[in-house]
């Protein structure tokens, strides 16, 4: 739970939008100090996204071989994806993306961890969740592989050694750390985790 500012504190002066897309809005606001004076912050609100740890019944975790454009080259991650579509339920949309990316649907689900990814300048917040019981399914109906995804590989990975990739550096996108020393964690000691639709 993000603790909110008392009243008074932090308080915004001004707020202009230096940029709106699709996916990201850039703001500039002048915030009042609590020491006295004020100070301009650049923030970027996200849309925000979800990201799904699938451990199969043989302890092995779902992970996608991906091209991220802004850093020239490709990250392991777990099935990820924005919440771009209007009204729908991040768990909604965290079944979507297991569909879309895996062709996999889960039994069991569960939220794992909040994400705030960069608070330092991005409102992004990413629900990791944990999903077990895993089988095939079809694509979405009207669901079109393009882009990136065209080159995309899945790969089934134990999740000590997943665990061991990120120790190692071979897993570095935020979520998917997260994702999986959770997912490791939490089956380790039968941890109790939120209910699905939590948020």
């Amino acid at each position: 739970m993000v603790e909110p500012a008392r009243p008074g504190e932090y308080e915004v002066l001004a707020s202009e939008t230096v940029h709106e897309g699709r996916i990201i809005t850039l703001v500039k606001e002048t915030v009042a100090m609590p020491g006295g004076g004020d100070s301009v912050r650049e923030m970027i609100r996200h849309i925000g996204a979800v990201c799904v740890a699938a451990v199969d019944d043989e302890g092995r975790i779902v992970m996608i071989r991906q091209y991220r454009h802004p850093v020239r080259g490709y990250l392991w991650e777990l099935p990820a994806g924005l919440r771009d579509a209007d009204g729908e339920a991040p768990l909604a949309t965290a079944k979507r993306e297991l569909a879309e990316e895996a062709g996999l649907a889960a039994e069991r689900w569960a939220l794992l961890a909040n994400n705030l990814s960069t608070p330092g300048f991005c409102t992004e917040q990413i629900l990791v969740y944990l999903a077990e019981g895993l089988s095939a399914v079809d694509l979405p109906e009207g669901f079109v592989v393009e882009h990136e995804e065209l080159d995309m590989t899945v790969e089934r990975v134990p999740l000590d050694e997943a665990v061991q990739r990120v120790l190692a550096g071979g897993i570095r996108n935020s979520s998917a750390v997260i994702g999986v020393l959770a997912a490791a964690q939490a089956r380790a000691t039968g941890a109790q985790l939120r209910p699905a639709d939590s948020e």
